[in-house]
Protein backbone atom coordinates (compact mmCIF):
# COMPACT_ATOMS: atom_id res chain seq x y z
CA UNK A 1 0.00 0.00 0.00
CA UNK A 2 1.58 3.29 -1.02
CA UNK A 3 -0.86 5.71 0.67
CA UNK A 4 -1.01 8.26 -2.12
CA UNK A 5 -3.81 9.74 -3.60
CA UNK A 6 -6.69 8.36 -6.24
CA UNK A 7 -5.35 10.12 -9.20
CA UNK A 8 -8.75 9.97 -11.30
CA UNK A 9 -6.97 10.44 -14.52
CA UNK A 10 -4.48 7.59 -14.11
CA UNK A 11 -7.57 5.90 -13.47
CA UNK A 12 -9.87 7.10 -16.48
CA UNK A 13 -6.47 6.80 -18.65
CA UNK A 14 -5.99 3.04 -17.23
CA UNK A 15 -9.24 2.21 -18.12
CA UNK A 16 -9.25 3.87 -21.31
CA UNK A 17 -5.99 1.77 -22.68
CA UNK A 18 -7.51 -1.72 -20.82
CA UNK A 19 -10.19 -3.86 -23.07
CA UNK A 20 -13.89 -2.58 -21.97
CA UNK A 21 -14.18 -6.19 -19.96
CA UNK A 22 -11.44 -4.52 -17.78
CA UNK A 23 -12.84 -1.80 -16.02
CA UNK A 24 -14.00 -2.94 -12.91
CA UNK A 25 -10.53 -4.57 -13.01
CA UNK A 26 -8.64 -1.19 -13.16
CA UNK A 27 -10.49 0.46 -10.58
CA UNK A 28 -10.09 -2.49 -8.38
CA UNK A 29 -5.92 -2.71 -8.85
CA UNK A 30 -5.85 1.18 -8.27
CA UNK A 31 -7.70 1.04 -4.81
CA UNK A 32 -5.59 -2.03 -4.05
CA UNK A 33 -2.91 -0.45 -4.78
CA UNK A 34 -3.04 3.12 -3.53
CA UNK A 35 -5.35 1.67 0.13
CA UNK A 36 -4.46 -2.18 0.24
CA UNK A 37 -8.55 -2.30 -0.50
CA UNK A 38 -9.26 -6.10 -0.76
CA UNK A 39 -12.43 -7.99 -1.90
CA UNK A 40 -13.25 -5.05 -4.37
CA UNK A 41 -16.08 -5.53 -6.50
CA UNK A 42 -18.88 -4.26 -8.44
CA UNK A 43 -22.24 -4.93 -8.19
CA UNK A 44 -24.92 -4.19 -10.50
CA UNK A 45 -28.97 -3.58 -10.45
CA UNK A 46 -30.74 -6.08 -12.29
CA UNK A 47 -33.28 -5.02 -14.99
CA UNK A 48 -36.36 -4.49 -13.24
CA UNK A 49 -34.74 -3.38 -9.72
CA UNK A 50 -35.64 -6.10 -7.32
CA UNK A 51 -31.89 -7.86 -7.59
CA UNK A 52 -28.27 -6.87 -7.11
CA UNK A 53 -25.52 -9.18 -9.33
CA UNK A 54 -21.74 -9.59 -8.04
CA UNK A 55 -19.98 -8.54 -11.60
CA UNK A 56 -17.18 -11.29 -11.73
CA UNK A 57 -13.58 -9.86 -11.75
CA UNK A 58 -10.86 -11.63 -14.42
CA UNK A 59 -9.55 -15.08 -12.61
CA UNK A 60 -12.93 -15.57 -10.55
CA UNK A 61 -13.55 -19.24 -10.42
CA UNK A 62 -16.14 -19.93 -13.17
CA UNK A 63 -19.44 -20.52 -12.31
CA UNK A 64 -23.24 -18.13 -12.14
CA UNK A 65 -23.18 -14.76 -10.87
CA UNK A 66 -23.71 -14.16 -6.94
CA UNK A 67 -27.17 -12.59 -6.60
CA UNK A 68 -29.26 -10.99 -3.98
CA UNK A 69 -32.30 -9.29 -2.92
CA UNK A 70 -32.28 -5.96 -3.17
CA UNK A 71 -35.72 -4.61 -0.89
CA UNK A 72 -34.50 -4.00 2.36
CA UNK A 73 -30.99 -4.51 2.15
CA UNK A 74 -27.48 -2.77 2.90
CA UNK A 75 -27.49 -2.16 -1.00
CA UNK A 76 -30.95 -0.62 -1.33
CA UNK A 77 -30.21 1.78 1.86
CA UNK A 78 -27.04 3.11 0.03
CA UNK A 79 -28.81 3.66 -3.25
CA UNK A 80 -31.86 4.77 -2.26
CA UNK A 81 -29.80 7.19 0.03
CA UNK A 82 -26.37 7.92 -1.79
CA UNK A 83 -24.30 7.83 1.05
CA UNK A 84 -21.27 5.86 1.75
CA UNK A 85 -22.08 2.70 4.13
CA UNK A 86 -19.21 1.94 6.22
CA UNK A 87 -18.61 -1.21 8.79
CA UNK A 88 -15.75 -1.27 10.55
CA UNK A 89 -14.09 -4.53 12.59
CA UNK A 90 -12.14 -4.64 15.60
CA UNK A 91 -8.83 -4.14 14.14
CA UNK A 92 -9.91 -0.55 12.72
CA UNK A 93 -10.65 -1.88 9.43
CA UNK A 94 -13.56 -1.27 7.33
CA UNK A 95 -16.35 -2.91 4.97
CA UNK A 96 -16.98 0.36 2.03
CA UNK A 97 -20.02 0.22 0.23
CA UNK A 98 -20.43 3.39 -2.52
CA UNK A 99 -23.05 3.98 -4.83
CA UNK A 100 -21.96 4.21 -8.24
CA UNK A 101 -24.58 6.74 -9.77
CA UNK A 102 -24.54 8.85 -13.34
CA UNK A 103 -27.28 11.87 -13.24
CA UNK A 104 -29.10 10.07 -11.14
CA UNK A 105 -29.05 6.62 -12.75
CA UNK A 106 -28.51 4.15 -10.07
CA UNK A 107 -25.72 1.59 -12.24
CA UNK A 108 -25.00 -0.48 -8.87
CA UNK A 109 -22.70 -0.22 -5.61
CA UNK A 110 -18.91 -0.95 -5.41
CA UNK A 111 -18.04 -2.85 -2.14
CA UNK A 112 -14.42 -3.40 -0.24
CA UNK A 113 -12.50 -3.86 2.67
CA UNK A 114 -9.70 -2.17 4.00
CA UNK A 115 -7.58 -2.13 6.89
CA UNK A 116 -7.85 1.34 8.30
CA UNK A 117 -10.22 4.52 7.00
CA UNK A 118 -9.89 7.87 7.64
CA UNK A 119 -12.50 10.92 5.81
CA UNK A 120 -9.64 11.54 2.91
CA UNK A 121 -9.93 7.58 1.95
CA UNK A 122 -13.89 7.94 2.50
CA UNK A 123 -13.58 10.57 0.33
CA UNK A 124 -11.35 8.82 -2.37
CA UNK A 125 -13.35 6.02 -2.61
CA UNK A 126 -16.39 7.46 -3.06
CA UNK A 127 -14.73 9.70 -6.05
CA UNK A 128 -13.46 6.19 -7.20
CA UNK A 129 -17.32 4.56 -7.24
CA UNK A 130 -18.39 8.00 -8.92
CA UNK A 131 -15.64 7.58 -11.64
CA UNK A 132 -16.66 4.04 -11.76
CA UNK A 133 -19.94 4.71 -13.01
CA UNK A 134 -18.41 7.00 -16.34
CA UNK A 135 -16.66 3.96 -16.56
CA UNK A 136 -18.94 1.66 -17.01
CA UNK A 137 -21.35 3.78 -19.35
CA UNK A 138 -18.71 5.15 -21.93
CA UNK A 139 -17.51 0.59 -22.03
CA UNK A 140 -21.23 -1.04 -22.16
CA UNK A 141 -21.37 0.17 -25.73
CA UNK A 142 -18.47 -2.19 -26.40
CA UNK A 143 -19.14 -5.15 -24.50
CA UNK A 144 -22.19 -7.17 -23.40
CA UNK A 145 -20.54 -7.85 -19.80
CA UNK A 146 -22.82 -5.35 -18.25
CA UNK A 147 -26.14 -6.33 -19.82
CA UNK A 148 -25.42 -9.93 -19.30
CA UNK A 149 -24.74 -8.83 -15.31
CA UNK A 150 -28.34 -7.16 -15.24
CA UNK A 151 -30.07 -10.20 -16.42
CA UNK A 152 -31.40 -12.19 -13.40
CA UNK A 153 -33.77 -14.37 -15.33
CA UNK A 154 -34.24 -15.95 -19.04
CA UNK A 155 -35.07 -12.92 -21.88
CA UNK A 156 -37.54 -13.90 -24.52
CA UNK A 157 -37.27 -12.83 -27.99
CA UNK A 158 -40.19 -9.60 -27.08
CA UNK A 159 -38.43 -9.00 -23.92
CA UNK A 160 -35.10 -8.36 -26.03
CA UNK A 161 -37.00 -5.87 -28.50
CA UNK A 162 -38.57 -4.35 -25.65
CA UNK A 163 -35.65 -3.18 -23.62
CA UNK A 164 -33.87 -2.19 -26.70
CA UNK A 165 -36.30 0.40 -27.16
CA UNK A 166 -35.79 2.01 -24.05
CA UNK A 167 -33.26 4.72 -22.94
CA UNK A 168 -29.70 3.33 -21.98
CA UNK A 169 -30.40 5.22 -18.80
CA UNK A 170 -33.38 4.86 -16.76
CA UNK A 171 -33.01 8.45 -15.00
CA UNK A 172 -31.98 11.72 -15.94
CA UNK A 173 -31.03 14.97 -13.47
CA UNK A 174 -30.50 18.12 -14.95
CA UNK A 175 -31.08 21.81 -13.53
CA UNK A 176 -34.87 22.15 -14.56
CA UNK A 177 -35.73 18.63 -13.39
CA UNK A 178 -35.13 15.56 -12.74
CA UNK A 179 -36.85 12.43 -14.37
CA UNK A 180 -36.74 8.62 -14.00
CA UNK A 181 -39.17 5.76 -15.49
CA UNK A 182 -39.10 1.97 -15.25
CA UNK A 183 -40.88 -1.40 -16.66
CA UNK A 184 -42.24 -3.97 -15.04
CA UNK A 185 -42.81 -6.36 -18.20
CA UNK A 186 -46.03 -8.78 -17.97
CA UNK A 187 -45.37 -12.80 -18.18
CA UNK A 188 -46.56 -12.52 -22.00
CA UNK A 189 -44.70 -8.83 -22.66
CA UNK A 190 -47.08 -5.97 -23.54
CA UNK A 191 -45.32 -3.53 -26.01
CA UNK A 192 -44.70 -1.18 -23.32
CA UNK A 193 -41.77 1.75 -23.67
CA UNK A 194 -41.13 5.08 -22.64
CA UNK A 195 -38.15 7.50 -24.15
CA UNK A 196 -36.78 11.05 -23.13
CA UNK A 197 -33.97 13.16 -25.07
CA UNK A 198 -32.71 15.95 -23.85
CA UNK A 199 -32.08 19.09 -26.14
CA UNK A 200 -30.02 22.36 -25.70
CA UNK A 201 -33.26 23.49 -25.26
CA UNK A 202 -35.93 21.33 -25.35
CA UNK A 203 -37.13 18.09 -23.16
CA UNK A 204 -38.90 15.26 -25.35
CA UNK A 205 -40.79 12.80 -23.13
CA UNK A 206 -43.01 9.86 -24.49
CA UNK A 207 -44.84 6.59 -23.03
CA UNK A 208 -46.58 4.41 -25.28
CA UNK A 209 -48.45 0.97 -24.91
CA UNK A 210 -48.90 -1.01 -27.89
CA UNK A 211 -51.93 -3.32 -28.29
CA UNK A 212 -51.32 -7.12 -27.92
CA UNK A 213 -48.79 -9.22 -26.73
CA UNK A 214 -45.16 -10.90 -27.15
CA UNK A 215 -43.28 -10.41 -30.53
CA UNK A 216 -46.20 -9.02 -32.22
CA UNK A 217 -46.84 -5.76 -29.62
CA UNK A 218 -42.89 -6.16 -29.25
CA UNK A 219 -42.55 -5.49 -32.88
CA UNK A 220 -45.74 -2.26 -33.17
CA UNK A 221 -43.31 -1.19 -30.31
CA UNK A 222 -40.40 -0.98 -32.25
CA UNK A 223 -42.64 0.72 -35.33
CA UNK A 224 -43.89 3.56 -32.97
CA UNK A 225 -40.71 4.40 -31.39
CA UNK A 226 -38.42 4.72 -34.13
CA UNK A 227 -41.02 6.52 -36.14
CA UNK A 228 -41.21 9.18 -32.90
CA UNK A 229 -37.51 8.93 -32.97
CA UNK A 230 -36.74 9.69 -36.26
CA UNK A 231 -39.14 12.62 -36.55
CA UNK A 232 -38.12 14.27 -32.96
CA UNK A 233 -34.41 14.26 -34.88
CA UNK A 234 -35.32 15.36 -37.47
CA UNK A 235 -36.46 18.70 -36.10
CA UNK A 236 -40.05 18.16 -36.32
CA UNK A 237 -42.72 19.41 -33.82
CA UNK A 238 -44.69 17.30 -31.57
CA UNK A 239 -47.72 17.04 -33.79
CA UNK A 240 -45.79 15.87 -36.70
CA UNK A 241 -43.68 13.84 -34.45
CA UNK A 242 -47.71 12.16 -33.63
CA UNK A 243 -48.64 12.22 -37.19
CA UNK A 244 -45.37 9.78 -38.11
CA UNK A 245 -45.99 7.18 -35.50
CA UNK A 246 -49.56 7.01 -36.57
CA UNK A 247 -48.48 6.65 -40.53
CA UNK A 248 -45.75 4.34 -39.52
CA UNK A 249 -47.80 1.97 -37.83
CA UNK A 250 -51.05 2.30 -39.77
CA UNK A 251 -48.77 1.17 -43.25
CA UNK A 252 -46.49 -1.34 -41.52
CA UNK A 253 -48.07 -2.90 -38.63
CA UNK A 254 -51.21 -4.84 -37.31
CA UNK A 255 -53.07 -3.08 -34.36
CA UNK A 256 -52.72 0.36 -32.72
CA UNK A 257 -50.34 1.91 -29.96
CA UNK A 258 -51.73 4.74 -27.37
CA UNK A 259 -49.29 7.06 -26.12
CA UNK A 260 -48.42 10.40 -24.92
CA UNK A 261 -45.55 13.23 -26.29
CA UNK A 262 -44.28 15.87 -24.38
CA UNK A 263 -42.02 18.63 -25.53
CA UNK A 264 -41.09 21.03 -22.67
CA UNK A 265 -39.09 24.24 -23.36
CA UNK A 266 -36.35 24.45 -20.98
CA UNK A 267 -35.99 28.34 -20.63
CA UNK A 268 -39.45 29.11 -20.02
CA UNK A 269 -41.70 25.71 -18.96
CA UNK A 270 -43.56 25.59 -21.81
CA UNK A 271 -45.06 22.34 -22.15
CA UNK A 272 -46.79 21.01 -25.16
CA UNK A 273 -48.48 17.79 -25.08
CA UNK A 274 -50.35 15.01 -27.33
CA UNK A 275 -52.64 12.73 -25.69
CA UNK A 276 -53.15 9.66 -28.14
CA UNK A 277 -55.62 7.55 -26.56
CA UNK A 278 -53.82 6.81 -23.91
CA UNK A 279 -53.99 7.14 -19.61
CA UNK A 280 -54.11 10.20 -17.96
CA UNK A 281 -51.33 11.64 -15.67
CA UNK A 282 -51.41 12.67 -12.31
CA UNK A 283 -50.17 15.24 -11.19
CA UNK A 284 -48.24 16.34 -7.45
CA UNK A 285 -48.93 20.29 -6.44
CA UNK A 286 -48.85 21.11 -3.51
CA UNK A 287 -49.76 18.06 -1.38
CA UNK A 288 -52.40 17.34 -3.34
CA UNK A 289 -52.17 14.37 -5.98
CA UNK A 290 -54.92 14.30 -8.72
CA UNK A 291 -55.43 13.56 -12.65
CA UNK A 292 -54.65 15.89 -15.02
CA UNK A 293 -57.52 15.31 -17.63
CA UNK A 294 -56.83 15.99 -21.10
CA UNK A 295 -58.04 15.93 -24.47
CA UNK A 296 -57.80 12.61 -25.99
CA UNK A 297 -56.94 11.84 -30.05
CA UNK A 298 -57.37 8.81 -31.57
CA UNK A 299 -54.50 5.77 -30.79
CA UNK A 300 -51.63 5.83 -33.51
CA UNK A 301 -52.37 3.60 -36.24
CA UNK A 302 -56.19 3.01 -35.75
CA UNK A 303 -57.71 2.79 -39.38
CA UNK A 304 -59.91 5.66 -39.42
CA UNK A 305 -59.47 9.77 -40.22
CA UNK A 306 -56.97 11.13 -37.51
CA UNK A 307 -56.05 14.46 -36.13
CA UNK A 308 -53.13 15.30 -33.55
CA UNK A 309 -53.89 18.47 -31.81
CA UNK A 310 -50.93 19.96 -28.94
CA UNK A 311 -52.43 20.87 -25.50
CA UNK A 312 -50.63 23.16 -23.38
CA UNK A 313 -50.12 21.39 -19.65
CA UNK A 314 -48.86 24.16 -16.84
CA UNK A 315 -46.04 22.84 -15.33
CA UNK A 316 -45.35 25.12 -11.70
CA UNK A 317 -41.92 24.39 -10.26
CA UNK A 318 -42.28 21.69 -7.54
CA UNK A 319 -44.84 20.06 -9.41
CA UNK A 320 -44.53 15.84 -9.75
CA UNK A 321 -46.05 14.66 -13.06
CA UNK A 322 -46.41 11.01 -13.30
CA UNK A 323 -46.87 9.46 -16.51
CA UNK A 324 -48.56 5.99 -16.56
CA UNK A 325 -49.42 3.26 -18.89
CA UNK A 326 -53.20 0.95 -18.20
CA UNK A 327 -50.84 -2.02 -16.89
CA UNK A 328 -50.71 0.16 -13.73
CA UNK A 329 -54.82 0.43 -13.65
CA UNK A 330 -56.15 -3.00 -14.87
CA UNK A 331 -57.34 -6.52 -13.09
CA UNK A 332 -55.25 -7.01 -10.04
CA UNK A 333 -52.98 -3.75 -9.99
CA UNK A 334 -56.45 -1.83 -9.29
CA UNK A 335 -55.39 -2.54 -6.15
CA UNK A 336 -53.03 -0.25 -6.10
CA UNK A 337 -54.11 3.27 -4.44
CA UNK A 338 -51.49 4.98 -7.28
CA UNK A 339 -52.83 8.74 -6.15
CA UNK A 340 -52.26 7.70 -2.15
CA UNK A 341 -48.73 5.88 -3.08
CA UNK A 342 -47.50 8.97 -4.66
CA UNK A 343 -48.41 11.15 -1.99
CA UNK A 344 -46.84 9.11 0.33
CA UNK A 345 -43.31 9.29 -1.37
CA UNK A 346 -43.68 12.57 -2.47
CA UNK A 347 -40.52 13.57 -0.67
CA UNK A 348 -38.40 10.71 -2.62
CA UNK A 349 -36.27 10.83 -5.74
CA UNK A 350 -38.05 9.85 -8.80
CA UNK A 351 -36.46 6.75 -9.26
CA UNK A 352 -37.34 5.79 -5.80
CA UNK A 353 -41.50 6.59 -6.40
CA UNK A 354 -41.22 4.33 -9.54
CA UNK A 355 -39.45 2.08 -7.85
CA UNK A 356 -42.40 2.31 -5.11
CA UNK A 357 -45.21 2.10 -8.00
CA UNK A 358 -43.81 -0.70 -9.78
CA UNK A 359 -42.98 -2.95 -6.93
CA UNK A 360 -46.32 -2.44 -5.15
CA UNK A 361 -48.11 -3.59 -8.75
CA UNK A 362 -45.91 -6.30 -9.17
CA UNK A 363 -47.12 -7.41 -5.49
CA UNK A 364 -50.92 -7.19 -5.53
CA UNK A 365 -50.82 -9.25 -9.21
CA UNK A 366 -48.58 -11.50 -7.02
CA UNK A 367 -45.70 -11.59 -10.16
CA UNK A 368 -47.69 -12.04 -12.58
CA UNK A 369 -48.15 -9.17 -14.62
CA UNK A 370 -51.29 -9.56 -17.21
CA UNK A 371 -50.07 -6.17 -19.15
CA UNK A 372 -46.79 -3.88 -18.82
CA UNK A 373 -46.41 -1.89 -15.46
CA UNK A 374 -44.86 1.27 -16.67
CA UNK A 375 -44.32 4.52 -14.82
CA UNK A 376 -42.46 7.97 -16.19
CA UNK A 377 -41.82 10.45 -13.61
CA UNK A 378 -41.05 13.98 -13.83
CA UNK A 379 -39.71 16.46 -11.11
CA UNK A 380 -39.93 20.21 -12.49
CA UNK A 381 -37.63 22.28 -10.59
CA UNK A 382 -38.57 25.26 -12.73
CA UNK A 383 -36.45 27.40 -15.34
CA UNK A 384 -34.40 29.74 -12.54
CA UNK A 385 -32.83 26.69 -11.13
CA UNK A 386 -29.66 26.89 -12.93
CA UNK A 387 -27.60 24.89 -10.66
CA UNK A 388 -27.62 21.28 -11.17
CA UNK A 389 -27.74 19.17 -7.63
CA UNK A 390 -26.84 15.87 -8.31
CA UNK A 391 -26.30 12.78 -6.68
CA UNK A 392 -22.30 12.44 -6.83
CA UNK A 393 -21.89 15.26 -5.13
CA UNK A 394 -21.45 18.40 -6.48
CA UNK A 395 -24.26 21.86 -4.76
CA UNK A 396 -25.85 19.36 -2.96
CA UNK A 397 -27.02 20.30 0.70
CA UNK A 398 -26.34 17.14 2.45
CA UNK A 399 -22.91 15.64 0.82
CA UNK A 400 -23.51 11.93 0.15
CA UNK A 401 -19.89 10.73 0.59
CA UNK A 402 -21.20 11.18 4.50
CA UNK A 403 -20.54 7.33 5.87
CA UNK A 404 -24.00 6.08 7.01
CA UNK A 405 -23.09 3.69 10.24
Amino acid sequence: MDGGRLELDDVLRAAEDAAPVESVDVVARNLEKRFGAQEVSFLLVDLIGQEIVRLPRAGDPPGGPERRRLRGSVYDRVLRGQRLHEETDDEGGARLIAPVTNRGDCIGVLELTLPCVDDDVREQVAQAAHALAYIVVTDRRFTDLYHWGRRTTRTSLAAEIQYQLLPSAPCCEAAQFTLAGGLVPADDIGGDTYDYALDRNTLHLSITDAMGHDTASAMLATLTVNALRGARRAGWGITEQARAAHEAVHAYGRGMTTGQLLRITLDTGACRLVNAGHPWPLRLRQGRVEEVPLKVNLPFGIPAPVTYEAQELELLPGDRLVLITDGMQERDARAVDLPALVHATREEHPREVVRALTEAIHDACEGHLPDDATALILDWHGTDSWERTTDAGSNTRDHPLRPVR
